[in-house]
C-alpha cells in the first residue's frame, strides 16, 4: 500500500473496529492532510458514497477519480473506475491473478473481498506490466515477497536476536557423520531481501561449523580403545577361571633367595615367587600348592630355590629343608650363640652383632620390665626367642634382633607373663622368664618341666630346711663363666666363685635369664607342678628321679651312677 494510489489488498476496516480511524495505522497523515489512500476516504457501508480526489503529481492538477460503483453482493464488491477495467490491467483477473479473490482480508464481521479499479490519474496505474500482469512476477505471491501490511493489533514483534551458539540437529544442523555441509559452502544462499531475516544482504547468517576429520577420527579410536579394552579384560576373565595359568617347565636354574613374611597365604606365596622370577604366574604357583597334601604346611622364612622353576617343583622344593635358609634358634640357647649366627648368616666379622647388641639394646625393642637389675649381663637374654627367622646377606643385625625381640614380646604377652608374676610370688616378669630359663637349662626332658619347676619354686622359699634359699644350679655357674660343661667343681669350691649368677653363693635367683627358654618351659614356669620336691636327677630318657630330702636324693645319685657304667660297658 502506498500513498500514490490503492493497490490491491484487504477490504477497509469496519467502523466499529476499535482500530477505526487509525490513519496509515500509525496515527500520522502524510503530508498536505492527505489520507494514506492519496486522498480518498476509506469505504463503509453505512456511509454514503464518497468521491475521492486525487493530485496529479505530474502536472500538480487534481483529476477526478472515478466513481466507486459497489455491484455485486456483500463480500464481491468491485471498484469499477474505467471500462471494466480492474485494478491489475487484466480482464477479470483478480489481485492475485487469478479467478479466485484474495483470501486475505481482515476478519471484519462478514465482508469479503474487495478487488479495486485502476485510478486514471494515478500514474503507476495505467503503465504497462502493472501489478498481476503475467509477465511480471507477483510480489506479494511469491515465497520472496514482503509480508502483507498488517493492522496494529496483528503485527508482529521485532525478530528475537539470533543466539550465537551452534545449534543441534533439532534446530537444522546436521547429522554428527553426514559431512552434507563438507562441500557446500560457509554460508546459507537462503532468498535475499526477507524483511523478516534482517541478516539478509547483510553479510548473511554466521558460518556454519565444518565437521573435523580430526573430531571423527578422535571418537573412532575411542570406540576402539572402548572396544579392545572390553576384549581384553573379558579374556583376562576367561583365562582367570576357565584358561590354563601361564606357567615354566622343569626344575629351573640359577639361584633366587625369598623371604616369605610369616602368616603368609598362598596367593602372597605366589607373588612373591613371581616377583623373584621363580615362577611365572600366581595362579599356577597356588594350584600347585593345592594339589600337593602337603602344600599348607609351607612356613615362613627364607627360601633358596631356582629361577624360572615349575610352579610344581616351586612347592616341592619349599617342602624340602634344602631350600630354607633359615635361621633356627633352638630353645635355650644363649644370645652369644645366636649373634655368632647372624654373623655368619649376614657375612659379617665376628662380635659385630653382639656389640650392636650391647650398645642400641634399648632401640630393639624390649619391654618396660625388661633389664630391672642391674648386674644383668645381657639386656636381650631370654628376648630371643626360639624360632625360625629369615635371615639373609644384605640385612642389618638390628633389623634381625628386632624380629627376635618383637617375636619374644607377642608371645610373653600370648602367655601373660605380666598378670601372673604376682600369683607365683615373685617381682616382676623378668623373674618368671628367669625361671623358665632355669627350667628349660636344668630340665632334661620336656615331660619333667613342670617338676622341675616346682623344684625351683620350692628352693626359692626362705624358710626351706634344705637348700637354705639356695638353688645350687650349676647352669648359672656355667653362665657366669660362660661355659657349658657338667665338670664345673666341687661344692665348696663353687661356693668360693663370686659372681652375682653363682646360685651355690648367691640365695635367689639369678639377675636374669640363663637363655631363651621355648615355649614348653615358659609354661612350666606359669604352671608348676604340686609337690614338695627339692632334688632331681634323670637317669635315662624314660625317668627321673626327684626327692623331697638330700637322703633321698644321694639314694637317686647312686642310681645314676649304676645307669651310667651299664651304658659306658
Amino acid at each position: 500500500m502506498t500513498e500514490y494510489g490503492r493497490g490491491p489488498g484487504s477490504e477497509p476496516w469496519h467502523p466499529e473496529d476499535p482500530l477505526y480511524g487509525d490513519g496509515g495505522w500509525g496515527g500520522q497523515q502524510p503530508s498536505g492532510g492527505q489520507s494514506t489512500y492519496g486522498g480518498q476516504g476509506q469505504y463503509h457501508p453505512q456511509q454514503p458514497q464518497q468521491h475521492a480526489q486525487y493530485e496529479d503529481w505530474s502536472t500538480g492538477q487534481q483529476q477526478g477519480y472515478g466513481q466507486q460503483q459497489y455491484g455485486g453482493p456483500a463480500g464481491q464488491q468491485q471498484y469499477n473506475g474505467g471500462p471494466e477495467q480492474q485494478y491489475d490491467g487484466a480482464p477479470q483477473q483478480q489481485y492475485n491473478g487469478g479467478p479466485d479473490q484474495y483470501d486475505g482480508g481482515y476478519d471484519t464481521g462478514g465482508h469479503g473481498q474487495v478487488p479495486y479499479a485502476a485510478d486514471p490519474s494515478d500514474p503507476y496505474a495505467n503503465q504497462p506490466g502493472g501489478y498481476g500482469a503475467e509477465s511480471s512476477p507477483d510480489y506479494y505471491g511469491t515465497p520472496d515477497a514482503y509480508p502483507p501490511p498488517e493492522p496494529p493489533s496483528r503485527r508482529r514483534g521485532a525478530p528475537e536476536p539470533q543466539q550465537d551458539w551452534d545449534p543441534g540437529p533439532d534446530q537444522g544442523e546436521h547429522a554428527f557423520f553426514s559431512g552434507a555441509d563438507d562441500d557446500e559452502d560457509d554460508y546459507d544462499d537462503g532468498p535475499p531481501g526477507r524483511r523478516g531475516d534482517r541478516r539478509g544482504g547483510r553479510g548473511g547468517k554466521k558460518p556454519k561449523k565444518r565437521r573435523s576429520g580430526c573430531a571423527c577420527l578422535v571418537v573412532t579410536l575411542v570406540f576402539a580403545g572402548g572396544l579392545g579394552g572390553v576384549g581384553y579384560f573379558g579374556y583376562q576373565f576367561y583365562q582367570d577361571r576357565f584358561g590354563t595359568s601361564p606357567d615354566y617347565a622343569g626344575e629351573g636354574t640359577g639361584l633366587a633367595t625369598v623371604d616369605i613374611p610369616k602368616g603368609s597365604g598362598g596367593y602372597v606365596i605366589g607373588q612373591k615367587l613371581k616377583d623373584a622370577g621363580v615362577v611365572k604366574s600366581v595362579d599356577a604357583f597356588v594350584s600347585a600348592q593345592a594339589q600337593n597334601p602337603k602344600g599348607d604346611s609351607i612356613q615362613d622364612g627364607v627360601y633358596v630355590l631356582k629361577k624360572q622353576m615349575s610352579a610344581k617343583s616351586a612347592v616341592e622344593l619349599m617342602l624340602s629343608p634344602k631350600s630354607r635358609n633359615n635361621l633356627i634358634i633352638p630353645e635355650g640357647k644363649r644370645n652369644s650363640w645366636v649373634y655368632k649366627q647372624i654373623d655368619t648368616r649376614l657375612e659379617l666379622d665376628k662380635g659385630t652383632t653382639e656389640g650392636i647388641a650391647k650398645k642400641d639394646w634399648k632401640s630393639l625393642g624390649l619391654p618396660d620390665w625388661a633389664n630391672s637389675n642391674k648386674d644383668i649381663k645381657d639386656p636381650l637374654e631370654g628376648f630371643l626367642y626360639p624360632s625360625s627367622y629369615p635371615v639373609a646377606k644384605g640385612q642389618k643385625p638390628e633389623t634381625v634382633l628386632k624380629k627376635m625381640v618383637a617375636q619374644a614380646n607377642q608371645k610373653y604377652d600370648e602367655l601373660g607373663l605380666k598378670s601372673k608374676a604376682a600369683q607365683l610370688n615373685l617381682k616382676d616378669p623378668l623373674q618368671v622368664l628367669t625361671v623358665a630359663s632355669l627350667v628349660q637349662a636344668e630340665g632334661k626332658y620336656k615331660h619333667d618341666f613342670d617338676k622341675v619347676a616346682t623344684v625351683v619354686y620350692n628352693r626359692l622359699k626362705p624358710g626351706n630346711t634344705e637348700t637354705y634359699g639356695l638353688l645350687d644350679f650349676d647352669s648359672t655357674v656355667n653362665y657366669a663363666k660362660a661355659e657349658s660343661t657338667l665338670e664345673t667343681g666341687t661344692v665348696d669350691d663353687l661356693r668360693k666363685f663370686n659372681d652375682p649368677y653363682n646360685t651355690y653363693k648367691i640365695k635367689g635367683l639369678p639377675p636374669g635369664p640363663i637363655g631363651n627358654p621355648g615355649d614348653e618351659a615358659l609354661k612350666s614356669a606359669l604352671n608348676p607342678a604340686k609337690g614338695n620336691w627339692y632334688y632331681f636327677v634323670s637317669i635315662n630318657a624314660d625317668e627321673t628321679l626327684f626327692a623331697e630330702t638330700n637322703e633321698q636324693h644321694e639314694r637317686n645319685r647312686q642310681k645314676y651312677l649304676e645307669e651310667q657304667k651299664k651304658n659306658s660297658g
